[in-house]
């Protein structure tokens, strides 16, 4: 799971006063978002990253990652159904799926919610990510042990550059943000392999920033980049997100044939499972794009 970009942000946690807060600064839109903290849980420097997990106030348990905030206990459902569910609903019969990153297994318990569902195989390069949720966020990883699904810790990228070409479906991409380790996530060449390891009817999913922030930057060039690797058609669907900067966030799909409007209504209406944010109205909704967004993307 994401958050804003490390390089914009001026960390305040002060735990010493009465009033104990954990405030996020994206210093390049003037913007911060901040939680009060009951405690600090635990903290682990990994070969990767620090992460650090608090207790809050409201907001449940709190995972920092390198001083982002990624994932909330209150929040989280928001952006792991908008990634998992939009791209199974959009393709026509989905059996197999790679989730590069998301070591915080929520997106990989969205996925496993699909009754046609094969195989799952997570790639995330820190194992220590997957521990501690299985610590402090539990109801995220209760399908970790699902027999359709695998863990691998190792680079995702080497991981997509090495697997059998037409080999997934889906591909979702819950990564961080498009700055060290991820950068690589980022880019045409990434989307290329990636269009190699799927089938011909596949898709890719990739979390891409706040529409409010970054449609001309990163969300415009992602639609660049996906053209540029033969992904026929792509789309950007927003989605609230309160903990991330602007508390508005976004994840774009797009299919190596076909129409990325285009998904199972009927099969969204009707689905086995239940969610707390996404259904079939929500997925037409989110393709929808504000008049700021339609401009700068394709």
């Amino acid at each position: 799971m994401a958050s804003s970009t490390q390089n914009d942000l001026t960390i305040q946690n002060d735990l010493t006063n009465k009033q104990q807060w954990f405030t996020e600064f994206f210093d390049s839109e003037g913007s911060a978002f901040s939680l009060k903290i009951q405690e600090h849980l635990e903290s682990v420097t990994s070969p990767y990253q620090s992460i650090d997990i608090y207790k809050t106030a409201h907001f449940g348990n709190l995972m920092v990652i390198d001083g982002c905030t990624m994932l909330s206990s209150r929040d989280h459902f928001l952006y792991h159904e908008m990634m998992t569910h939009v791209p199974l609903f959009s393709h026509p019969d989905p059996k197999k799926v790679l989730i590069i990153g998301g070591g915080d297994c929520g997106a990989l318990n969205e996925v496993l919610k699909h009754p046609k569902i094969e195989q799952v195989c997570q790639v995330d390069i820190d194992e220590q990510v997957t521990r501690l949720s299985e610590r402090y966020f539990p109801e995220l990883c209760r399908s970790n042990k699902d027999p359709r699904a695998s863990l691998h810790f190792e680079d995702g990228i080497k991981f997509i550059k090495e697997a059998q070409p037409s080999s997934f479906d889906v591909i979702i991409i819950d990564s961080t943000d498009p700055v060290g380790p991820a950068e690589g996530l980022f880019a045409a060449d990434f989307y290329q392999h990636c269009a190699k390891v799927l089938t011909d009817d596949g898709i890719i999913i990739q979390q891409s920033e706040s529409p409010l922030y970054h449609s001309q930057s990163i969300i415009r060039k992602m639609h660049q980049d996906l053209k540029e690797a033969d992904f026929v058609t792509s789309h950007t669907l927003p989605f609230p997100q309160p903990i991330y900067p602007s508390g508005w966030w976004s994840c774009t799909l797009a299919k190596k044939q076909g129409n990325a409007l285009e998904f199972r209504k009927e099969d969204a209406r009707n689905k086995s499972f239940e969610t707390q944010y996404y259904n079939a109205d929500i997925h037409q909704a989110a393709l929808v794009l504000p008049e700021f967004m339609r401009k700068p993307l394709p």
